[in-house]
């Protein structure tokens, strides 16, 4: 969309999406929190700044793609998708209730917008690998964007995928790691460590960047770099806080599936956050 950017624009925007999606998982009972809210900044980035996409053409052919291959996260994508017109906001508030069009894992069948069907961890990179390379095939320009997560990067697809992209050059390929430094059973260095994950990535043939995922200028022009890369595909580390803005879950493993018994807990979770007073669109 490449919008003009405003800093308080944006950061109230990414209050009212940390505020919107605690409250879509709240209604639903339960949900993934920790890893939607840490991807905020980063995706506002994408669909606003980065990615070139038409929301009133959702199938049109040069439009780049985003694979959300950490799936769980799906909450973040929901809202962006629907703060971009791809469909009634209204539709947040059915976030995994039945029939509804927003699962708690995004579905490429059911809900417009979604590029890649998301759930099994680990595919999403491969997917994208599929993407990029049909691109050359068809020798078409658009860019391939594939966010996955640290603790995901346990999974062994993480690394076929990242041998296959580095072999073939796809340098139409931008992968971004949600490096919260946390998965569902704790810490990624007590878990699995991934560390030393940038030349582990290099040893595969990637360009490897860094960024602090929270940082608007960061953010943007780490992207713009790697989208400039030639001969190789990108992997973005990038640094952020599981659960950010959510008070006393915040950089915890208790971030990563919340559980919502009753009302109480539901207006405990908001009233926790930085970010209050916003206006629910549904």
């Amino acid at each position: 969309m490449n919008e003009e950017f405003d800093r308080e624009k944006f950061d109230d925007l990414a209050g009212e999406f940390r505020y919107v999606i605690t409250d879509m998982i709240c209604r639903a009972g339960s949900g993934h929190l920790g890893g939607s809210v840490s991807l905020v900044e980063i995706v506002i980035s994408l669909y606003w700044r980065i990615m070139n996409i038409d929301p009133a053409n959702p199938q049109w052919v040069d439009r780049d793609r985003l694979v959300m291959s950490k799936g769980h996260a799906g909450p973040v994508l929901y809202v962006a998708l629907a703060y971009m017109g791809y469909f009634d906001k209204k539709l947040l508030g059915t976030l995994n209730a039945d029939g509804t069009t927003l699962p708690s894992h995004a579905d490429r069948l059911r809900t417009t917008g979604i590029d890649m069907t998301a759930g099994s961890l680990g595919q999403g990179l491969s997917a994208a690998c599929g993407f990029a390379m049909a691109a050359r095939i068809r020798k078409q320009a658009h860019d391939v964007f594939c966010i996955i997560g640290d603790g995901e990067s346990d999974e062994g697809m993480i690394w076929e995928a990242a041998m296959f992209a580095g072999h073939k050059q796809l340098d139409n390929l931008v992968a971004i790691c949600d490096y919260n430094k946390l998965q569902v059973d704790g810490f990624t260095d007590e878990i699995m460590t991934l560390e030393p994950l940038a030349d582990k990535w290099r040893a595969f043939n990637w360009e490897v960047l860094e960024m602090d995922g929270h940082d608007w200028d960061d953010i943007y022009a780490t992207i713009d770099r790697a989208k400039a890369v030639e001969g190789k595909p990108t992997m973005i580390l990038a640094h952020t806080v599981k659960g950010r803005d959510c008070g006393a879950l915040a950089d915890t493993p208790g971030s990563h599936n919340i559980k919502i018994p009753d009302q109480e807990a539901h207006e405990e979770f908001l009233c926790a956050l930085s970010c209050q007073d916003y206006d629910l669109p549904y």
